[in-house]
């Protein structure tokens, strides 16, 4: 038998032992995935069992994505890139690096959200790891313009001032969390990504919050929150509400969980199953039943 899992914040929930538990058992393996709650001071230690001939890897989510960069072996091209890992992989007990937000996001962008980000004008809330691979999926599909807000503005400058050498024709720029950058930055605004845990029921406090000025949102945008539970965030109903397009989080979480899945054994994810087993566990959640 081998092992899997999610290292996460010790106060956050994750639905990947869900969807990777029931992937891996549809097609036979023999392998165990499991929830990995840690908090900052005990990273060290997590990564360290990583390395174990039992541990095929591990997925990587708020708030470590860059915390464990240190304590890998190495890292492949993309996650170099982001600067951010979400996918752990243990060869052999050298842990290596990778990103597998990009691919994800651009694949529920395109086959969930029906966009092509080529000469969008897009606005990123939030500067955290997947603000980074959300802005580097983005600016290598050939978006136009991509502004970056967050309620710390130096962390936003330095997320765009470390990617400007790899946006090419893509116009990088950052603003302070404050109303007018949000009224300015919306009006031609083809998409909107929400990349921080505003409106999550798996972070404490964050549940029923928009994170982003509400009457900013219009008909011409797509909502693209990243939050996956509740399956429609407070976001997204505003958003539906104003006539502009909404797409949660869910695909994104499984195409990304499914290329991890690829690296731990080499095979095809059965992403449909993957998508079952996710949306009946956030049915049940929703439902009270968790």
């Amino acid at each position: 038998m081998k092992y899997a899992g999610v290292i996460s914040g010790a106060d956050r929930k994750s639905l990947s032992p869900v969807f990777q538990q029931a992937a891996f058992d549809a097609l036979g393996l023999d392998i165990v995935y499991e929830a990995w709650a840690t908090p900052a001071e005990g990273l060290e230690t997590r990564m360290s069992t990583l390395r174990s001939p039992l541990v095929l890897g591990a997925n990587v989510t708020i708030p470590h994505k860059e915390a464990i960069i240190p304590l890998l072996d190495r890292m492949d091209a993309l996650a170099e890139r982001v600067g951010a890992v979400n996918t752990v992989v243990n060869r052999e007990g050298a842990l290596s690096g990778h990103n597998t937000d990009v691919d994800g996001f651009l694949r529920a962008l395109k086959e969930d959200g029906a966009m092509d980000p080529a000469g969008k004008r897009v606005l990123v809330a939030g500067a955290g790891g997947a603000a980074r691979a959300v802005v580097v999926a983005l600016a290598g599909a050939g978006a136009s313009a991509i502004t970056v807000i967050n309620r710390t503005f130096s962390r936003a400058s330095r997320l765009v001032d470390s990617l400007s050498d790899q946006a090419g024709d893509t116009e990088l720029s950052a603003l302070p969390d404050i109303y007018p950058s949000w009224a300015a930055s919306s009006v031609r605004c083809d998409l909107l990504v929400n990349c921080t845990p505003a409106g999550s029921a798996s972070t404490p406090g964050a549940e029923g919050d928009s994170g982003i000025p509400v009457d900013i949102l219009h008909s011409g945008m797509l909502v693209c929150d990243l939050v996956y539970l509740p399956a429609e965030t407070t976001l997204m109903t505003e958003a539906v509400s104003r006539g502009a397009r909404a797409l949660g989080g869910l695909s994104m979480l499984i195409y990304q969980g499914a290329a991890s899945f690829r690296l731990w054994t080499g095979q095809e994810a059965p992403v449909t199953v993957m998508f079952d087993a996710a949306r009946e566990a956030l049915g049940d959640a929703e439902g009270g039943s968790e």
